[in-house]
């Protein structure tokens, strides 16, 4: 209520709830929704008391998805009340692609010194046909 709800007296509130919030938990993530009720305004659909069965919910936004890391006890420290174990931050994400990147040029260069070392150990012998199709000048 104190987060959400319309100051006591406010001269533009309305004296009748029609925002529904919802607030669910998929997938490790908060998911926030705001609907607005809606029913019909002319004067022959007149909603009664109980008719429900006439009120629909409309989304009508803001609507996002909440990745909570840390939650503390106290504003903006205190004890940890949750932690999220599958949180990673985006400077591990980078620091890892920077370590792929670095291991590809890794592995570039130890082919090539493997190649040289093949190449040295199996050396070709000298072709012996390599001049007879050089002509005689």
């Amino acid at each position: 209520m104190q987060i959400f709800a319309t100051p006591k007296d406010h001269r533009k509130a309305k004296p009748f709830h029609d925002h529904v919030f919802v607030f669910s938990i998929v997938d490790d993530h908060i998911w926030f929704r705001n609907y607005q009720i809606s029913v019909p305004h002319n004067e022959i659909d007149k909603v009664d008391k109980g008719g429900l069965d006439k009120m629909t919910l409309v989304e009508v936004g803001p609507r996002f998805c909440l990745n909570p890391i840390k939650i503390f006890g106290g504003s903006f420290g205190g004890p940890t009340l949750f932690e999220n174990p599958f949180y990673v931050s985006p400077n591990q994400i980078r620091a890892l692609e920077k370590r792929k990147k670095a291991g590809k040029y890794a592995k570039k260069v130890k082919a090539k010194v493997r190649r040289k070392m093949h190449e040295m150990e199996n050396t070709l012998e000298p072709d012996e046909f390599a001049d007879l199709w050089k002509g005689e000048d």
